[in-house]
């Protein structure tokens, strides 16, 4: 794995979707036809997404207190179930389907997958918060020679393949 920059014969783009700006279905069509377009007119396209809204929604349903530090999320052992369950599986999977009914082309991956984001703990505060280490950029090269725009969501791999809640900006920074 490499954090060198991708090569590609045309011009690569990494977007952030923030969790906010998913609230209104609306919005949530007009951004993603545009970012089909963008991918359509020749450009590679890596979507990186949050959701930290909709993890919140999941985290009040199940009664689990969500907790901040100095901005980011505390992930203790049972909110990273619920994180990664929102992100890899919810989101990750609409924002997928969502591209596709726009005429694109997506693959949804979480940074488990593949090993994606390998990523280390940033604190004990924070219990599973990582931050980027390593981005498998075959696996992105892979995937974009191939016509798909791969949909990321924000969660990393430690050494042992176990999760970590990445903030969504880190990772579109470090697959920048």
């Amino acid at each position: 794995m490499s954090t060198a920059p991708l090569e590609f014969s045309g011009r690569m783009i990494v977007v952030k979707y923030g969790g906010s700006a998913m609230r209104d279905p609306i919005v949530m069509g007009s951004v993603i036809a545009n970012v089909v377009a963008v991918a359509n007119s020749g450009a590679k396209v890596v979507l990186i997404h949050g959701g930290g809204p909709e993890i919140d929604i999941q985290l009040a349903r199940l009664g689990i207190e969500k907790r901040v530090v100095r901005g980011l999320r505390v992930t203790d052992t049972e909110t990273m179930a619920v994180v990664e369950m929102t992100l890899a599986g919810k989101v990750n999977k609409n924002l997928v389907a969502a591209v596709h009914r726009a005429g694109g082309s997506a693959v949804g991956l979480s940074g488990r997958d593949g090993a994606l984001l390998t990523a280390r703990i940033l604190g004990d505060e924070w219990g599973r918060v990582g931050y980027v280490t390593a981005v498998n950029v075959g696996l992105l090269d892979l995937l974009l020679t191939g016509g798909y725009m791969p949909v990321v969501c924000s969660i990393g791999a430690d050494a042992s393949m176990e999760p970590l809640n990445v903030n969504a900006d880190t990772v579109a920074g470090a697959i920048a």
